[in-house]
């Protein structure tokens, strides 16, 4: 009898908190890695347009670095249903769950999903001192050279991480490359540029100024077709068009709170997200990013959920296959 009055004052507190939500509490958006990265502009670029958008909000950013993004995650997962606790990340939440033998928490179970914010291309790119200035060049290079090559990541379970690997995978080049992982994306570029390593595969939301400025060389970008509407990239060929059959790889992000929070606090979070996925602003500085803001099914929950299931489904044998994982 006792533990049904504690849940059902508990359920109380819920309703009452999400008939006042926000308040004055500020909604903190957890991002799992360092700031400055991409994942954490795309963070901040959203919160700003969601406080217009959700009366009295306050958004702050917090920055949970380490283990391939999942300890931030499972910070959010372990927080208090309450709204006030969300979690920004990408493609990390399905490549996760193939790259970890061991999880804290499950991707599909333990978090309400909020919605997609954003397409992004990746690139996969060379230090400025690589002889070769085409993908068919780069190829030939990788063959007379690939014993003494090698590809920087920004840490395990990255975007640059997975792209590495699925990209060596399908060259069949991951046996001839050393692997050099960073603690970020900007040290693993900063190499690059400095030619301390030879290779990367990056988010344009990292790479396209550097790319503009000439100090790196790009190749190719991961996605089906060519980026015909990017004023930059669109010269730059598709893996799939350079003959890497099926290569579509994109990362994405979207937008997360714990399990159980309130369905009217559910909402409300959905709602001022899509409003800020077309506030004009926010879609400038994403374009300027190279990002794609999401438009379609994937930004209501259930959308977005079966998007992850399927990348889940989609990532985890090809990252099996590659054979790189950690507890």
């Amino acid at each position: 009898m006792k533990r049904l009055l504690v849940l059902a004052a508990a359920s109380v507190a819920l309703f009452a908190q999400a008939q006042t939500y926000p308040g004055t509490k500020p909604i903190t958006l957890v991002v799992p890695f360092a700031a400055g990265g991409p994942t954490d502009l795309v963070a901040r670029q959203l919160g700003e347009a969601m406080r217009k958008t959700l009366p009295g909000s306050n958004f702050v950013v917090e920055n949970v670095n380490g283990a391939g993004g999942t300890i931030g995650a499972t910070k959010v997962a372990k927080a208090a249903p309450d709204g006030h606790t969300l979690l920004v990340w990408h493609i990390g939440m399905a490549a996760t769950a193939g790259l970890y033998r061991k999880l804290q928490y499950k991707p599909l179970e333990d978090f309400e999903y909020l919605g997609m914010i954003n397409d992004v291309p990746m690139t996969l790119i060379g230090k400025p001192q690589l002889p070769a200035n085409t993908y068919r060049d780069f190829e030939n290079y990788i063959r007379a050279n690939g014993g003494a090559l090698n590809i920087a990541h920004a840490g395990l379970g990255s975007a640059s991480h997975l792209c590495g690997l699925m990209w060596q995978s399908a060259v069949n080049a991951k046996e001839a490359m050393t692997t050099i992982p960073f603690n970020g994306t900007a040290p693993a570029m900063t190499a690059l540029m400095g030619g301390q390593v030879d290779l990367m595969c990056d988010q344009t939301t990292n790479t396209t100024q550097q790319i503009e400025a000439g100090r790196v060389k790009a190749f190719a970008v991961t996605t089906a077709g060519r980026l015909n509407n990017h004023k930059l990239l669109k010269d730059y060929p598709s893996l799939q068009e350079m003959g890497l059959k099926g290569f579509n790889l994109t990362v994405w992000h979207g937008m997360y709170a714990p399990k159980g929070t309130p369905p009217a606090v559910l909402k409300q979070l959905n709602e001022a997200m899509k409003a800020a996925l077309k506030d004009p602003e926010f879609l400038k500085r994403q374009e300027a990013l190279g990002a794609v803001v999401v438009t379609d099914k994937r930004v209501d929950p259930e959308g977005h959920k079966a998007f992850v299931t399927a990348e889940i489904a989609k990532l985890k044998p090809a990252i099996e296959a590659a054979g790189k994982f950690a507890d």
